[in-house]
This record gives C-alpha cells, sequence and structure tokens, in this order.
C-alpha cells in the first residue's frame, strides 16, 4: 500500500514511517519543518540529536534498506497539496502535520490564532485535495483524546445513542477542550466528519492519548532516533519528569496531581495507527477509534519516574506547585477504547518498562538536558495574560533569541540537530 505520511520529521510520524516501511508498504513524507523551528523558538531543542532530514533518509536506506520518498512543503499552500496527492496518488494518507502544543497555543493571541489558522487549514486542504484527485485515497488524522476533555460520564468512541422527550439518535460526543490547540482538533474533527458524508471519503479520526517513549523495534541505530522534548511547551508531563530527575531538579505535578489522561506507548501507538491504514473505513465513513491503554493520574507518572530514577541511583524529589493550566485537578475518567482492539490491537508496552528505557537513553545525552534546563519549568499560564516575557512579547513568525550552544564534548551526530 501507498501511504503519504504529513508531519513525517516528527516525533509519531518518523517512527510511523521506519514501521510501515518495514511492513513492506510505500512510504512518502511531506514536511516543512515547523515544529524544529518552533521548538527553537521557545530556546529549547530535541533531547535526542536528529540530524538534518536527507541524512535521516539515508540512515533509513543504509539501515532499513528501504527508500523513503519526501516532499518539502506547506499544507497552507493549496496548490502544493494537490500537487503532492495528483503525482503520488496515495491508498491512504496520515495526517499528523499540525501544531500539536497545548502550552504552544495559549502563549498568547498569536500563537493562538497560529495554531487554529494553520491546523484548520491544512485539513482543509487536504480534504479538498482529496475531493479532487485522490477520492479513493483513506484519510487518517491523528485527533486527541482532550477534544472529549473530563465529563462527569463515561467517554464513547467518537459517537453516543442519546434520548431526549422520547427520541432516540446517535450523535458525536460533545467536545469539552481545554486550549487554542485542542480546540483545533475539535473543528478539524467536525470538518473531516462534514467532508466525509458531503464527499463520500473514507477517514478515521483517532483520538490519540498521551504517547510516551523513544524507540520501536525498527530504530535500531541512533540516526534513527525520533525526537524527545522535555521542555515545559512541547515535552509531556511524563517527558519532563524524567528530565527533571536526570538533571536534579524537583519532579514537578502540578497542583493537586489527581488530573487523569489515557496514555499508549510510542510502540503500540504506531502499531494502532498502522492498523488504521491496513483496515480503512469505508465510502462515505467517518470512523472514530480511542487510541490509548491506560488512564494515570499526573501523581501517578510522577511516583514512576521518582521510582525509576531511586532504581538507578538519581536523588528525586516530588514537589505540587500551582497549575498553570485551567483544569479540573480531581475528575471522573473513564473512556472507551474497544474498536482497536476489535481490529486486532493488542498491547506490547508497559508504562514502567519504557520509563526505565527513556532514562537509559537520556542519561547518555544529558549533557543536551544540561543545556537546556532552564526551559523545563513553566511560563504559559492559561488564566493570566503574562505568559513571560520572552514568550508572549514574540509573534512565531519572529526571531528566536540565541540559544547556547550544544556542549562541545558531546558527540556529533550527523549533520545538523533540532
Amino acid at each position: 500500500m501507498k501511504v503519504l505520511i504529513t508531519g513525517v520529521d516528527g516525533y509519531s510520524g518518523w517512527p510511523l514511517a521506519l514501521h510501515l516501511l518495514a511492513r513492506g508498504h510505500d512510504v512518502v513524507g511531506l514536511d516543512n519543518f515547523v515544529t524544529r523551528r518552533r521548538v527553537k523558538e521557545v530556546g529549547s531543542w530535541s533531547a535526542t540529536p536528529i540530524p538534518a532530514f536527507p541524512r535521516r533518509q539515508a540512515a533509513v536506506r543504509e539501515v532499513l534498506g528501504k527508500e523513503l520518498g519526501f516532499h518539502r512543503g506547506d499544507l497552507a499552500d493549496y496548490d502544493f497539496v494537490r500537487q503532492v496527492l495528483a503525482t503520488e496518488r496515495p491508498e491512504a494518507i496520515v495526517h499528523l502535520a499540525e501544531q500539536r502544543s497545548a502550552p504552544y497555543s495559549m502563549i498568547d493571541v498569536h500563537h493562538a490564532v497560529d495554531t487554529q489558522v494553520g491546523n484548520l487549514t491544512g485539513t482543509l486542504h487536504l480534504l479538498y485535495a482529496m475531493r479532487e484527485v485522490a477520492p479513493d485515497a483513506h484519510l487518517v488524522k491523528m485527533g486527541t483524546m482532550g477534544e472529549y476533555g473530563t465529563p462527569n460520564v463515561d467517554i464513547p468512541e467518537g459517537f453516543f445513542e442519546v434520548e431526549f422527550r422520547g427520541r432516540k439518535d446517535r450523535l458525536p460526543f460533545p467536545r469539552s477542550a481545554g486550549s487554542w490547540y485542542h480546540w483545533s482538533k475539535v473543528f478539524d474533527s467536525g470538518d473531516v466528519m462534514y467532508a466525509s458524508r458531503i464527499w463520500g471519503l473514507k477517514t478515521t479520526d483517532v483520538m490519540q492519548g498521551v504517547i510516551y517513549g523513544i524507540r520501536t523495534p525498527e530504530i535500531t541505530d541512533d540516526r534513527l532516533l525520533t525526537r524527545f522534548d522535555f521542555d515545559e511547551t512541547w515535552g509531556t508531563a511524563l517527558n519532563r519528569f524524567i528530565a527533571q530527575a536526570i538533571l536534579g531538579l524537583p519532579i514537578t505535578a502540578y497542583g493537586k496531581g489527581e488530573q487523569k489522561r489515557g496514555f499508549i506507548a510510542l510502540e503500540d501507538s504506531i502499531q494502532s495507527l498502522r492498523i488504521a491504514v491496513e483496515h480503512p473505513a469505508g465510502p462515505g465513513e467517518y470512523r472514530v477509534l480511542n487510541q490509548f491503554d491506560a488512564a494515570y493520574s499526573v501523581n501517578e507518572l510522577a511516583e514512576v519516574a521518582h521510582r525509576v530514577a531511586s532504581e538507578l541511583g538519581l536523588p528525586a524529589t516530588i514537589e505540587h506547585p500551582a497549575d498553570p493550566r485551567v483544569e479540573l485537578e480531581q475528575h471522573y475518567y473513564n473512556p472507551l477504547h474497544d474498536h482497536l482492539v476489535e481490529l486486532g490491537y493488542r498491547r506490547t508496552r508497559e508504562l514502567s518498562e519504557v520509563v526505565r528505557e527513556i532514562f537509559r537513553d537520556l542519561l547518555r545525552f544529558r549533557r543536551r538536558l544540561e543545556a537546556r534546563r532552564h526551559v523545563v519549568l513553566p511560563t504559559v499560564q492559561w488564566r493570566s495574560a503574562d505568559s513571560g516575557p520572552a514568550l508572549a512579547a514574540r509573534r512565531p513568525s519572529e526571531p528566536t533569541p540565541s540559544a547556547p550552544e550544544k556542549p562541545s564534548d558531546e558527540p556529533a551526530p550527523a549533520g545538523p540537530t533540532a
């Protein structure tokens, strides 16, 4: 099967490309490298050194013996999007090329608008290009469990049966997103659902839980590592906790630490996306898959990071600073996730096992963490207009201040890093 991956240079896109290539699929990627620039904008970089993309392609060729096709361009350019689809004629499109950080979207008005305009424009361009030149392709869009929020009822997979004043219907489950980024994903879902209905497109919306991990079975060489963000804007809570433990900083579980979310290991997330690709939705079908394995509270994540750090002889403490976000700190949380299992999904990795693996990898790149230790603690406040002087006054397109150079005694990867 020929698969086009938008956002192929990203955290999920890269290992997905490797996995699909290893499974015998023909893979073509698309990216404009904006994630590298945005991470630099907030003064950070990936804890794992990431080569320039041509060197990544060369590593795929050498290590996997496969060719990874690539188009550099922006989904905001409709002519470019249409031309790529017309040229490649993909059977499946995995759409990962979106601004993916809630804190980034909350920095200021410019970052909020940049997030929503960019994410919705890219998705609409893909949908229209599919209608025009690739109507038989299957779109797998990466959604987020964050679209649902934390309602005081069980969360179904996209739709639920409702009865009101004696009448019944099957309706989309109400969304209650918690950031401008998450709202952009809600609007995305509505656009994809509508396009499926009016144009007969085949679409799958994968409501992704928080992903953790660096490695998949195909990543057998450091040149094939995916990125690992640990700063407060781009890194997940678990990523930050592990980085804090390695740096000797307190593990900061925001507020009461009882906020719960769904989580899935990177290897299993990639398995889920591959299953969605290999089992397409039908014409005119908008299918929703909740993608996570287990729900953990922030405290549970902090305790796992603390325990593994202690096993490795790293002194670690847990602190509870005020929560910079606007969210319920104690709530009910029980999403359903049966559809992927019905398609053949089976969990392969456990949280503590993957956390140990992350610690082992990051200890090798400790000096990269040390060089950016100043970006770990929160500066972006959901409630306040003051989101930190270094960020609030700067638009996404403006240059970022110079950041410290990489330590000279760290082994240099092949090519520039991001």
